[in-house]
């Protein structure tokens, strides 16, 4: 294996999967949260900068091509079964995880039975797309994550008449609590629908996959 630069942010990329999962078993709420979120963030931005220098330095490596896509897709999976146990069993979130987690099985398990011919499945710029809005969509609801804990931090103790007073401009706001309530509401809402549309894109792409590899798959 050649320890070039490009190399060796796709294995930080990839050790930053479990490690966004394992703060939550090792840090308090709202800290394991923007820990998490902060993790996530700088392990996508790599995903672009390790293809960058790769390309311009002209070190792609053998190596380097089949981590990048595992690297991805442990990052997806995991920042998703993370945010799946955060928000518990909601449908609005466990929908469209199912149907990228299903994908992303999918056309890996393509690629693998295609073997030699795995190259007739070569990344779109749809699919790079669909990538960009999965990272951004994980990345606002891990922040949502933040803001919640947060909120329910500072504010703990408090009885349900004083917060909606605060959130009401009634009452003095020393927390900052009505602009992260505002904040946390946009980052929900926000990530939810950004989610459905990786959704969406992830299902056309698939199918995509799908079409060029039939060919393969006839007896």
């Amino acid at each position: 294996m050649r320890w070039t630069i490009p190399n060796i942010l796709t294995i930080i990329r990839l050790a930053a999967a479990p490690a966004i999962l394992l703060v939550y078993l090792v840090l308090p709420h709202p800290i394991a949260d923007w820990t998490a979120c902060v993790l996530f963030v700088s392990a996508s931005a790599t995903d672009w900068i390790d293809g960058y220098l790769a390309r311009a330095w002209k070190q792609q490596t053998r190596i380097g091509t089949m981590l990048d896509p595992i690297a991805d897709k442990a990052m997806v999976v995991i920042a998703l079964a993370a945010i799946i146990g955060l928000m518990g069993m909601r449908g609005v979130i466990l929908l469209p995880a199912a149907i990228i987690l299903f994908r992303e099985v999918f056309v890996s398990g393509l690629r693998e039975f295609l073997g030699d011919t795995a190259g007739t499945l070569k990344v779109t710029k749809l699919a790079k797309w669909k990538t960009t809005v999965q990272m951004v969509a994980i990345a606002v609801l891990l922040a949502f994550g933040g803001f919640l804990t947060g909120i329910e931090a500072d504010t703990a103790g408090m009885d349900h008449a004083t917060v909606t007073a605060i959130l009401d401009g009634t009452a003095e706001d020393m927390f900052g609590l009505r602009w992260r309530s505002f904040a946390a509401s946009l980052s929900l809402n926000g990530g939810i629908v950004l989610l459905w549309i990786a959704a969406i894109l992830t299902a056309v792409t698939g199918w995509d996959y799908f079409i060029k590899a039939r060919p393969y798959l006839k007896d």
